[in-house]
This record gives C-alpha cells, sequence and structure tokens, in this order.
C-alpha cells in the first residue's frame, strides 16, 4: 500500500511558508523590514501611526504564523509517530502495546511510564554494581503487554 501525498491547498501552502519562513533569507528580510521602519521613525515623527504599523504588522504575521507551524508540527509529530510505531512492530520482542501511546488516556500513560522508570532505575543499579545494562528485562506484572 502506497501512501497518498496530500493535495490540500491549506496542507501545500503550510509546507511551503514553513520552509520559505525557515531560511536565512527570510530571517534577513525581516530583519530588513524593521531597519526600514526604524530609519523611516524620524520622517513620520515617531507618531503614535508609525508605531502602530509595526505592531499590527507582526501581530497579524505572527497570528498567521502560529496556524501554519502548528499544522506543520502536528504532521510532522503524526508522522514521526507512525515510523517510531513501525520501528516497534517490527522488532521481535517489542511490546506491540507501546503502539500509538499517545492516543491513551493520562492515566494509562502515567502507568507505562512508571514501569519504564522503575525498568531504568534497576538498570542504573546493577551498572553501579558492575553488571550490564542491555537485554530485554521483563517489565513485571504490570507492564506494557
Amino acid at each position: 500500500m502506497r501512501p497518498t501525498r496530500s493535495t490540500s491547498n491549506f496542507t501545500r501552502f503550510a509546507k511551503w511558508t514553513s520552509r520559505m519562513m525557515g531560511r536565512p533569507a527570510a530571517f534577513a528580510a525581516a530583519i530588513a523590514i524593521i531597519v526600514l521602519w526604524a530609519v523611516t521613525g524620524p520622517l513620520f515623527g515617531f507618531s503614535d501611526t508609525w508605531q502602530l504599523v509595526i505592531n499590527t504588522g507582526t501581530t497579524v504575521i505572527t497570528f498567521l504564523m502560529v496556524f501554519l507551524i502548528q499544522n506543520t508540527q502536528n504532521r510532522d509529530a503524526e508522522a514521526l509517530q507512525v515510523k517510531l510505531d513501525e520501528v516497534i512492530r517490527s522488532i521481535e520482542g517489542a511490546h506491540n502495546a507501546l503502539l500509538d501511546l499517545e492516543e491513551l488516556d493520562e492515566h494509562e500513560l502515567d502507568r507505562i511510564r512508571f514501569e519504564y522508570q522503575k525498568l531504568a532505575q534497576r538498570a542504573r543499579r546493577a551498572m553501579r554494581q558492575g553488571k550490564a545494562d542491555t537485554g530485554v528485562p521483563d517489565l513485571g506484572a504490570h507492564g506494557a503487554d
């Protein structure tokens, strides 16, 4: 099964904007706009309108960028989760209950995290005693099986 590429105009726009705004040229353009605005201060007598122009412009751009960045972050996080799920699924002996953990409620996630914290503590104690911390130790009776 071959995944299909998203054809949503918003998705394409969000990806393109994210790529463009993350480049050094975008940062340089932002600096140039600020410098241009600052240089025009004396020309406009540092008026309230002059200040309002930069405040309004930066507020509107920031407001819109929040949504574009969130869209990109959500898509990247979902893709990463699917990749991690595939790694877990493909490793023999891995706990398949760990697939799709992000969908669990907070209580269940905390319970599983606690089991892994106990496992890490046991491994650190073993290392301090000169033992190896590798292998596939049991998670215990309340593990993520």
